[in-house]
């Protein structure tokens, strides 16, 4: 089954409907602000990633990676950041191009999958940037691998993933009805839980298809690929998101991984 092409038709579809907020580019305003050094990054809903995370973005060599969309890419490009934008969707690449062209920004955009670094050296990367984009491919282990053989030693990598307890739940039940139904084992691989028909449906509407992820293959698939965590929080769903889970559970875990 070939997700990577399903979900990178989905996103360009979300693109062109243009309602989800993962797709919606910085405003001029942002840049401004930024250039005077009043910025923030998301690599979730509600908290911004620390501060103190981040190195002297001057002269940094920072690939977002599969962070299509014309978000983080341009905030940290307008910070003097030397940015590379990696997704597989060509319509939220061109949401950065957009954006870099509005405001004299130079990005360099790679169209490509997550787990494919190979156009990328040994060693040439300080700071990798990704947002919540994991629940989207099957296998984790690669993207760590890659992640920690392109940076140079001391680089980083900043991570968000989905609380994958919240893939068990019917979505159906609880997008629509406020209602927690258990239904489905984990790890949740939603191909897997389609008929053929509803299978070739989802296909042919251009749906994102979804992975949960355990916590040992995502923390401790970092550590196995020679990473160090150095830096962890959790954040919820926005307020007026229309699901309960917010109030029960945490929805995102991002994580700062060193290679020392």
């Amino acid at each position: 089954m070939d997700s990577s092409a399903w979900n990178k038709a989905a996103w360009d579809r979300a693109v062109a409907e243009g309602d989800n907020p993962y797709t919606r580019v910085v405003s001029p305003e942002q840049i401004a602000a930024a250039r005077q050094g009043v910025w923030a990054l998301y690599l979730s809903d509600c908290k911004p990633v620390p501060r103190g995370w981040f190195p002297e973005l001057a002269g940094l060599r920072v690939l977002c990676l599969a962070s299509g969309g014309g978000q983080q890419g341009p905030i940290l490009a307008a910070l003097g950041a030397r940015v590379t934008v990696l997704d597989v969707s060509p319509r939220q690449l061109a949401q950065d191009r957009f954006v870099a062209e509005r405001e004299g920004l130079e990005i360099r955009l790679v169209e490509g999958d997550m787990a494919d670094l190979s156009s990328f050296a040994d060693a040439s990367l300080d700071l990798i940037v990704n947002p919540p984009s994991t629940l989207f491919v099957p296998d984790l282990a690669p993207i760590w691998r890659e992640c920690f053989r392109v940076l140079a030693p001391g680089g980083v990598l900043m991570t968000g993933f989905l609380n994958p307890d919240e893939f068990m739940f019917d979505h159906v039940a609880l997008d629509r009805e406020g209602v927690f139904v258990v239904k489905h084992p984990l790890p949740y691989v939603e191909h897997e839980t389609l008929d053929p028909e509803a299978l070739a449906q989802r296909i042919s509407d251009q749906e994102m298809f979804h992975f949960s992820h355990s916590m040992e293959a995502q923390l401790g698939g970092l550590i196995d690929a020679g990473f160090v965590i150095t830096g962890f929080y959790e954040d919820r769903r926005p307020p007026d998101d229309n699901t309960p889970v917010r109030h029960y559970m945490p929805t995102y875990y991002i994580a700062r991984a060193t290679k020392l």
